[in-house]
């Protein structure tokens, strides 16, 4: 089919995620019912996707690989998180947001601009008319997808379970991949959607190389605005004078899954410089958590 206001959909794309948060926003704002936030993030993903590949209709092999592999993502996401939502009833998130539309509003623009941006790198393979040979990248890339949702679902599984157990009240989760980060999901889902970017490279001509922005901004806002910073305050708030706690955090590592032993063993100069152990994550003095 072709073209669609621009020719590499971005337009359309743009106002699709516009349009389908903005009923999402009316929803939440007017039923103040903010269950259904994350799954319209993750469900946008598909409809992305979806909507690019059938509007372009050249249906080459990457263009379907790397839409298939999105949707799995985002049916996935969206589904777990939706029924996660519904087992525990709120999403504390939205405290201070239920009676201050302009902050509820400022969530949903912030989703809006998240959506369409890390979808870049699939919205323009989706776009191209160019079809070269699948090649070395290609599969590199659909190997980090695939290592990046193991570890994404696995991650989100397990703290499940062990935050359902009457016997992990008022206690943090440390098991399986939780004891080799303390935020395995996060690192789950960067690896998974810097693999999609590094698949969709071959197809990548001139400014079509922006899409990295994508990418690049959710690992920004993972590191720095709404992920890690508000779990690691969160955390710090609840257990940060307990010492159990604060030994689990100097020997865990924040994102990317190392054993104990190792990471409590490193200067804290190379774990700030390598391994993301940001001083944001820390407020107390030297490495404790806590001041």
């Amino acid at each position: 089919m072709g073209t669609v206001l621009d020719s590499h959909f971005l337009a359309l794309t743009a106002i699709v995620t516009v349009g389908y948060q903005l009923l999402f926003f009316i929803v939440t704002a007017l039923l103040r019912f903010d269950k259904v936030t994350d799954f319209a993030g993750s469900t946008n993903f598909v409809i992305i996707a979806i909507l690019t590949l059938a509007l372009k209709g050249a249906w080459h092999f990457r263009q379907i690989v790397l839409t298939v592999l999105v949707v799995i993502w985002g049916l996935r996401l969206g589904l777990f998180l939706l029924m996660r939502i519904m087992q525990w009833g709120e999403d504390r998130r939205f405290d201070e947001m239920r009676d201050n539309l302009g902050k509820l509003a400022v969530f949903w623009i912030f989703q809006a601009v998240w959506v369409w941006s890390v979808s870049l790198p699939v919205t323009v393979v989706n776009a191209s008319d160019r079809n070269p040979s699948i090649e070395a990248r290609d599969i590199i890339g659909w190997i980090m997808w695939l290592v990046g949702i193991c570890i994404e679902a696995t991650a989100d599984q397990q703290k499940l379970v062990f935050k359902n157990s009457a016997s992990n009240r008022g206690k943090w989760c440390d098991v399986g991949l939780w004891k080799y980060s303390r935020h395995p999901n996060y690192f789950g889902e960067l690896f998974l959607w810097w693999g999609v970017f590094v698949a969709s490279t071959p197809v990548l001509s001139g400014a079509e190389w922006l899409v990295i922005l994508g990418p690049i901004l959710l690992t920004l806002l993972l590191l720095f605005v709404s992920g890690i910073p508000l779990l690691e305050s969160s955390a710090d708030k609840r257990y940060g004078r307990l010492e159990e706690y604060r030994v689990y955090k100097n020997t865990t590592s924040p994102l990317i899954p190392l054993p104990p032993a190792v990471y409590g063993a490193l200067p804290v100069w190379f774990k700030l410089a390598f391994l993301l152990e940001l001083p944001l994550y820390n407020p107390g003095p030297g490495d404790d958590p806590i001041s």
